[in-house]
């Protein structure tokens, strides 16, 4: 049986992709990927001079992509100051609102329920 989700990081310029078979083991990956960046994120503020200045928070430091089945593309930006935020689609990205209290990959997790 063919893998049908597929789990992309992207960070510092590079791309790894996994395979999996069920939506919630890709969930459980996209969790600990997402994980992984917040608590490397610690980007600096860039520009200020010539282009305008670029606080951590508009950074984008990382990406977690999901896509699937039946047109499904999901993911996660890691932000430079650790933050994060889920969106679903691709070319029209909606960013999925998170409740209070609830993780980028909990907001994630409901949005494709």
């Amino acid at each position: 049986m063919a893998k049908r989700f597929t789990v992309s990081v992207r960070s510092g310029g590079r791309v790894r992709k996994e395979r999996f078979d069920d939506l919630r083991s890709a969930l459980g990956e996209v969790d600990r990927k997402v994980a992984e960046l917040e608590d490397d994120a610690s980007a600096r503020p860039v520009g200020g001079g010539l282009m305008r200045r670029l606080e951590p928070v508009q950074q984008v430091v990382g990406r977690v992509e999901l896509t699937g089945p039946g047109r499904l593309r999901a993911g996660i930006d890691v932000r430079g100051d650790g933050s994060s935020e889920a969106f679903t689609g691709r070319v029209r990205r909606e960013l999925v609102n998170q409740k209070r209290r609830e993780s980028a990959v909990d907001a994630l997790r409901r949005a494709l329920a």
